[in-house]
């Protein structure tokens, strides 16, 4: 580099390493594999780091009418779990010179409705949760490369669609109960209208109805331990109803965490009484007493596959396919039916 020179730039970089500024483009914007050989590559990084370069996204970005942005649409930014895909999504997206805006849906507590003055012209993509659908109209998001997360692959608008084994994580959890000798099962489930909670519902009731004498009854609540609190109570309580389960399945930690208070009030014991699921993997369930038995979702590992899969959609590639594994967490809060 010239003495003087107050920035180093892709020449300098190239004469440093001793290739064309074409192969430093290549490697610096991440699309070298195939085109440039591996020590090549690695060449340049070093060459790169040493002289302190940075590529000038700006000007990149107007030759190439990008903004290199991305949205990211989360029902809201108070769960834990929306946390962790926001930082795998970021994580991948920074390795190739994104940035993403976290945008809770509407019916969540958040900002205005809509994010930009023209969401088409400040955005490359769209990253969506299925439960905060409703917001890509709102948003013209709809009308972006988009790929939707937790959505139903043969009926999603998305150019892609990346889903957790959901399927599994509810087999998994049917089974472990099943196992331990419970037939009497209640279904606490999430009173959202979303493909992910209705797959919940069918595995559950398919699984359980395909043991004889099994019997599974549903309650419907908020995510919310109060609401799941209320359902509870009046599930476990019910009379005219048939047998108490002696299982609760629930869609989510914080609804498991609302039967704990149901079941202290009632005078039930968990697990002695009656066996506690949840679905997700929180902190809050090892802060619960006996920790609970749930599924764990890798909510980061949900985020990066969604950018990557972004990221191949805006470059005209197959996303990989596949549902990301889940595994089910066994804890103090499931014991073996009592009778």
């Amino acid at each position: 580099m010239a003495r003087g020179s107050t920035r180093p730039t892709s020449r300098d970089v190239a004469q440093a390493a001793g290739v064309s500024q074409a192969a430093v483009s290549l490697v610096l914007g991440d699309k070298w594999r195939g085109r440039v050989a591996e020590t090549t590559a690695q060449r340049v990084r070093e060459a790169a780091r040493d002289l302190g370069y940075r590529p000038n996204l700006a000007a990149r970005n107007l030759r190439l009418g990008r903004t290199r942005t991305v949205l990211l649409v989360v029902p809201a930014l108070t769960t834990e779990f929306f946390a962790g895909v926001y930082t795998g999504a970021a994580r991948v997206a920074a390795r190739h010179g994104f940035g993403v805006v976290l945008y809770p849906s509407p019916e969540g507590v958040g900002p205005a409705r809509d994010p930009f003055a023209s969401a088409q012209a400040a955005l490359d993509g769209v990253i969506a949760s299925s439960m905060a659908a409703d917001a890509l109209t709102a948003i013209r998001g709809d009308q972006l490369p988009l790929v939707m997360l937790d959505s139903d692959p043969g009926g999603s608008h998305g150019a892609a669609t990346v889903n957790l084994d959901i399927r599994d994580g509810v087999r998994q959890i049917a089974d472990h109960l099943l196992g331990l000798g419970h037939r009497h099962f209640l279904h606490l489930a999430a009173d959202i209208p979303s493909w992910t909670f209705r797959v919940r519902a069918r595995e559950l009731a398919a699984r359980v109805g395909s043991v004889p004498g099994a019997s599974l009854r549903t309650a419907a609540a908020p995510i919310s331990i109060e609401g799941a609190l209320t359902a509870a109570t009046t599930a476990l309580t019910g009379s005219g109803t048939g047998r108490r389960p002696t299982a609760v399945v629930c869609d989510d930690d914080k609804l498991a965490a609302g039967v704990y208070k149901a079941a202290r009030r009632l005078g039930l014991r968990i697990p002695e009484d009656v066996s506690v699921t949840g679905l997700d993997d929180l902190a809050l369930a090892t802060a619960l007493d006996p920790e609970l038995t749930t599924v764990r979702l890798d909510a980061e590992l949900f985020g990066e596959r969604g950018m990557e899969a972004l990221l191949a959609v805006l470059e005209g590639r197959t996303p990989t396919e596949g549902d990301i594994p889940v595994e089910l967490v066994v804890r103090g809060s499931t014991a073996r039916a009592e009778g």
